[in-house]
């Protein structure tokens, strides 16, 4: 049963959310009840607070003593805390300006999506989960889930203009072409033992009438295909699907065989084989443009957004610059280019 919400610690989420993307900042001056201010509008003190005290918390329901001020781990934290808070400043102003923005009910839909995922729509261990990771439902909302809508919906609608061409996919295609072959397979099964006088012995008794299937599960140290019959799917010069490339004595054997036909012991590094050809070899051949023009242009277009997102961020950093001022004391020691906000996973 799931017992902790599928996010990250808050203390590694800060990290994660974005890079820091205001450019350098100033140093005051500023509110005195603010830690910093983004273009004019300032972050409280009572918010880094807040903040940090989620941190804390949840730090100790994982078992780890809250960094104490002062030492290396406590700076560490403090900058990324502010660095969260000035980030999510700013995106909300560029939001506002591309009339982005994150209701109630879009947070409700993602804490049902949660609970339904994760704890089978049970409100209890939902409930739980919470209460074993330290952090109230609010808590969640504020901190981990309107930050990743925001950033998913910002993305969304930064990227909403990319579009790849038939003729694009088309020249990826011709470029690309040997990606899109698929080399020649087969439907076998086999038994794996570690003597030949085991392996004859075996033949022997499949050439009797003996079940194949019974045969595997008794005998083959492959317990994985064992447990299917001894079935498995083979793929010549390379892998396709759920069908591997094997060593060179078992595939020299599996795709020589008649349909039907039982093998002799074949030796390879693994021990002896006996193998059985279950259907005709399929062979290799190359998927058509129309076949994978679809999953073409919609590569394309992931690679083309993540570009497209990547500059806006790189541009919002640079229209910031200048316009953050900090606090004495609280501006982060670094800062980097602007990153995708990080998706929730789970965490065990």
């Amino acid at each position: 049963m799931k017992t902790r919400l599928p996010f990250l610690l808050l203390s590694l989420l800060f990290v994660a959310l974005l890079a820091a993307c205001g450019g350098g900042g100033n140093s005051g001056p500023v509110p005195a009840d603010a830690i910093a201010e983004v273009d004019s509008t300032p972050i409280t003190k009572a918010s880094f607070t807040a903040l940090m005290s989620v941190a804390c918390a949840r730090y100790k329901a994982q078992g780890q003593p809250c960094p104490k001020v002062g030492t290396p781990t406590y700076a560490s934290l403090r900058n990324s805390a502010v660095t969260f808070l000035v980030q999510q400043e700013e995106l909300a102003q560029e939001a506002e300006k591309l009339g982005v923005t994150v209701s109630q009910k879009d947070i409700d839909k993602q804490v049902e999506q949660i609970k339904k995922t994760y704890y089978q729509g049970n409100e209890k261990k939902f409930e739980d989960a919470l209460k074993k990771d330290d952090i109230t439902l609010q808590q969640l909302e504020q901190y981990e889930l309107r930050p990743n809508l925001l950033g998913q919906k910002l993305q969304a609608k930064v990227t909403s203009d990319v579009k790849v061409s038939d003729s694009a996919a088309q020249k990826y295609y011709e470029a690309n072409k040997a990606s899109f072959a698929t080399p020649k397979t087969r439907e076998v099964r086999h038994i794996l033992v570690n003597s030949k006088s085991l392996a004859e012995q075996i033949e022997t008794k499949l050439n009797d009438g003996a079940s194949f299937a019974g045969l595997a599960k008794k005998y083959s140290k492959d317990k994985g295909s064992a447990a299917q019959g001894g079935k498995l799917c083979v793929a010549h010069g390379g892998s396709s699907g759920s069908c591997s490339q094997t060593v060179a004595p078992f595939d020299k054997a599996a795709f020589s065989l008649k349909t039907n036909e039982i093998s002799q012991p074949v030796k390879s590094v693994y021990g002896y084989h006996i193998i059985q050809a279950l259907g005709a070899v399929k062979p290799a051949h190359t998927q058509t443009f129309e076949q994978v023009k679809a999953q073409i242009q919609a590569n394309l277009a992931s690679q083309q957004k993540q570009t497209a997102w990547n500059d806006w961020l790189a541009k919002m950093a640079k229209d910031f610059k200048g316009k953050v001022s900090y606090q004495t004391g609280y501006e982060p020691a670094t800062t980097t280019t602007p990153t995708t906000p990080a998706a929730p996973t789970t965490t065990g």
